[in-house]
């Protein structure tokens, strides 16, 4: 089955070469660590939803089998009550396929950033398997992450994190330049092109408005040629109107063939991906297209995305306590593409 398309408006600024959007050949297939067969994950969605996405035929990008991430002592059974060890991921399996776009939605402390942090390589799972691009990273050293982060996740962060005294074309070479690649400053030119910031090259941030400086960040993560766009709250810092307009730049580059992985806390903009996945208490308690999602609302208006994110037995409308500290990771990504302001 085809993944599910988005309807798209206008992209902010001017795309001119969509081929510029299209996304790389994923490296996947065999498993080359043990050299057997993907098995994918399976989800099952709750009745009347329709399954996942995916491709017949096709190995998944993304393969999760009971994912657990856990902080503090090991003692006590899973999720026990009395356990010392706090868990922020309780059995996860999720598969993703080549050229979809996934919103991974949930409130605070629900678990989405901990899975956002195993998903881009920034951490790895206490237990489970995870294979990326045919790769198994589950048990991965920091060196060996840090080149599948470089190799196949583009990083989008919500505060941007871009040199302030860099102009853009620099910021976005800055990730080929770890690499040593003497072409970045072509290719950098080339993926601002292709969010529409061309005639924007040589400006510094400051002289940026917040879309542009996004988008700027979205070239960034492009201009690697990624087998993922990691997108953690891509609108947060931005007005309404910003944020649904990098919105339909996602659904363009998703149009254009990228997987696209966002992780919001916001309904709206989880309605505007193809596919929901929701977490709550570390666990997807629902992973379905979101016309799906949609229609069943209608017919159910006790269905909503808050009623989604209520424990059972909390008061109707109760909001969730956070259930575990998710660690902010992402720092060593942000790290890893804006390094110290110096000369040269």
């Amino acid at each position: 089955m085809a993944a599910a398309s988005v309807p798209v408006g206008s992209v902010v600024g001017s795309v001119a070469d969509d081929a510029a959007l299209a996304g790389p050949t994923p490296l996947i297939g065999v498993n080359p660590v043990d050299r057997m067969p993907i098995a994918p994950a399976t989800v099952a969605p709750p009745a009347g939803l329709a399954a996942p996405a995916i491709r017949a035929g096709g190995p998944p990008l993304v393969s999760m089998q009971g994912i657990v991430k856990r902080y503090g002592a090991t003692e006590g059974s899973l999720g026990a009550a009395g356990s010392t060890a706090v868990y922020a991921l309780r059995g996860i399996n999720l598969r993703i396929d080549p050229g979809e776009f996934v919103a991974i939605v949930g409130p605070s402390g629900s678990g989405k950033s901990t899975l956002m942090n195993i998903l881009g390589c920034l951490d790895v799972p206490d237990q489970g398997r995870y294979v990326l691009a045919g790769v198994d990273v589950s048990q991965l050293g920091d060196d060996a992450l840090a080149k599948i982060r470089n190799r196949f996740v583009g990083f989008i962060f919500q505060q941007w994190n871009l040199l302030a005294r860099t102009a853009a074309v620099d910021n976005v070479a800055l990730p080929l330049a770890y690499r040593g690649d003497r072409t970045r400053q072509r290719k950098a030119l080339a993926a601002l092109k292709a969010v529409g910031l061309a005639a924007r090259a040589s400006h510094r941030p400051n002289q940026l408005s917040g879309g542009e400086q996004q988008r700027v960040a979205i070239a960034r993560a492009l201009v690697t040629e990624p087998a993922i766009l990691l997108a953690d709250e891509p609108t947060g810092s931005l007005d309404s109107a910003t944020g649904a307009g990098i919105m339909r730049l996602f659904g363009r580059l998703h149009a254009a063939g990228r997987t696209i992985i966002v992780v919001t806390h916001d309904p709206r903009v989880a309605d505007l991906a193809p596919r929901q996945v929701h977490l709550l208490d570390g666990r997807i308690v629902l992973d379905a297209f979101t016309h799906e999602i949609a229609g069943q609302a209608a017919s159910t208006p006790s269905m909503s995305a808050s009623s989604m994110w209520t424990r059972p037995g909390d008061p109707a409308g109760a909001a969730a306590e956070p259930a575990a500290a998710e660690p902010a990771a992402a720092e060593t990504a942000a790290a890893e593409t804006a390094a110290p302001e110096t000369a040269g």
